[in-house]
């Protein structure tokens, strides 16, 4: 089996790690069944966590992370499975949306965006998956045309995780016919309140509603 060694500094951060979560993890980390519940109940944790600044660890400390090394992401995996901490409301920000605006996005992006992630000021969804296309980015037929200093899109996308609720929407869709299907795609993000956007839940067989279709003309 293999076994980290791990440093006394890194045993500290442990140490506090756990200390912080017997305090303040909930006694019963289960989520209501209610949607509307689930996310006020979730909401409240991740908000709880960013205070402290225990999510989005591996962010840079400028943005509200930790500045976390690989080991201690690890250990913060560990303790929080040890302690049962329940799920966040947006995975999806801390991520991949926060971290992908940090590397890639111009200053006024991150100012815009960023510090509303880790307290889930703001909730954003992807727009990636396609029906008849799934996870196959080179199938995507949803189109984007440049309109001036703005895009307009026209396509669907499905499985999109808490679309019903998001504000933002990481979008995935094709700005370029002439080249390979693998290329001439780029990453747009939409305001789920624009004109034109809309979405319809897919209900699971427990009656969630997690999942939703996005329909954008």
């Amino acid at each position: 089996m293999f076994e980290l060694d791990y440093t006394a500094e890194e045993e500290a951060f442990r140490q506090e790690l756990r200390g912080w979560l017997a305090a303040n993890a909930p006694a019963d980390p289960r989520p209501p069944e209610d949607d509307e519940e689930r996310r006020e109940f979730q909401g409240a944790w991740q908000r709880r966590l960013a205070e402290a600044r225990w999510i989005g660890i591996q962010w840079p400390a400028a943005y509200g992370g930790r500045d976390a090394t690989l080991k201690q992401q690890i250990l913060y995996t560990e303790e929080m499975a040890r302690a049962r901490a329940p799920g966040v409301l947006d995975p999806v920000s801390v991520n991949i949306v926060g971290p992908t605006v940090i590397r890639y996005g111009t200053d006024e992006q991150k100012r815009q965006w960023v510090r509303r992630i880790l307290p889930a000021d703001d909730v954003w969804c992807l727009g990636f998956s396609e029906p008849n296309a799934g996870s196959d980015l080179a199938s995507l037929r949803c189109r984007a045309e440049r309109d001036g200093d703005h895009f307009v899109v026209n396509g669907q996308k499905t499985w999109s995780s808490k679309a019903h609720f998001a504000r933002w929407c990481l979008l995935l869709a094709r700005t370029d016919t002439t080249v390979a299907k693998h290329k001439g795609i780029s990453c747009l993000v939409v305001d789920m309140r624009s004109p034109g956007v809309t979405w319809q839940p897919l209900v699971q067989i427990s009656g969630q509603r997690e999942f939703n279709e996005i329909f954008l003309e």
